[in-house]
């Protein structure tokens, strides 16, 4: 039996494994899916080894140990800066990125989007970036602070102190803002400015109406939340588990089933 996981911190929220078991279950393929909550990234490889991992999800903190300490990483991974799976084959582990095909796949139903904001600065964020890079949109970053701005050299990038609001198309919230909790990812004066002249808002985190999508959708803006952003990157992934072998469609429709359980 092949074991795959979800590494992450926290972990407790992720339907991961729920996707993935109901997949394996409905192609009849031989494995279990499960959750680890991992403190420290820098123990992501030897805990895959030590756990006799086929394959796994990396999801935050994690993501750039996860593309830092894979043998051979994708040319996505390493343009992204950043992996979301791992894949052990031929006794190396593979590093490869779903996030940011995925990510796109969930924005289809927004239709054209020209212009974007990306608040983070993160391995989501980065993923994302890449993918908005890729489709011709014009991207911007907005974080806290400058200190992870390394990673974004070929992007506009701004802090709460130097930044000046414009109209933007899409909005997206790439951090962990709201997911246990009731912050914002921006001082509510900046997205304030940002919700008056945007369309769309998108949340990477998924299962609850975030502070983010609520005061997004109080201005008006048609909102989605990070469900098929989740769905897509799954599917992805557990076909890379099994060296891209099985149906992706097949996949969707299984793992489609099991997201609003």
């Amino acid at each position: 039996m092949r074991v795959f996981a979800v590494f992450g911190n926290p972990i407790s929220h992720s339907i991961s494994p729920r996707l993935h078991n109901k997949a394996i279950c409905d192609l009849g393929l031989n494995a279990v899916y499960t959750r680890i909550c991992l403190e420290n990234g820098s123990e992501l490889i030897d805990r895959f080894k030590i756990l006799k991992l086929s394959g796994a999800n990396v999801t935050l903190p994690h993501k750039a140990y996860a593309l830092e300490l894979a043998d051979i990483k994708s040319e996505m991974a390493c343009k992204i800066g950043s992996a979301n799976t791992l894949v052990l084959k031929d006794n190396k582990i593979y590093a490869h990125n779903t996030d940011a095909p995925g990510f796109l796949s969930a924005i289809l139903p927004f239709g054209k989007i020209k212009t974007a904001l990306i608040l983070g600065a993160g391995g989501t964020a980065k993923a994302i970036a890449y993918a908005l890079r890729e489709s011709k949109i014009d991207v911007d970053l907005l974080n806290r602070s400058k200190d992870r701005f390394v990673d974004f050299a070929e992007f506009e990038c701004f802090s709460y102190e130097n930044f000046t609001p414009k109209p933007y198309d899409l909005i997206i919230n790439s951090t962990s803002a709201g997911l246990n909790d009731e912050n914002l990812p921006a001082p509510i004066e900046i997205l304030s400015e940002i919700f008056s002249h945007s369309k769309f808002a998108f949340d990477v985190i998924y299962g609850r109406v975030t502070p983010f999508l609520d005061m997004s959708s109080r201005f008006g803006l048609t909102t989605k939340d990070g469900a098929d952003m989740l769905l897509y990157q799954a599917v992805l992934a557990l076909n890379l588990f099994y060296d891209n072998t099985l149906d992706l469609e097949k996949i969707k429709i299984s793992m489609s089933k099991a997201l609003y359980l």
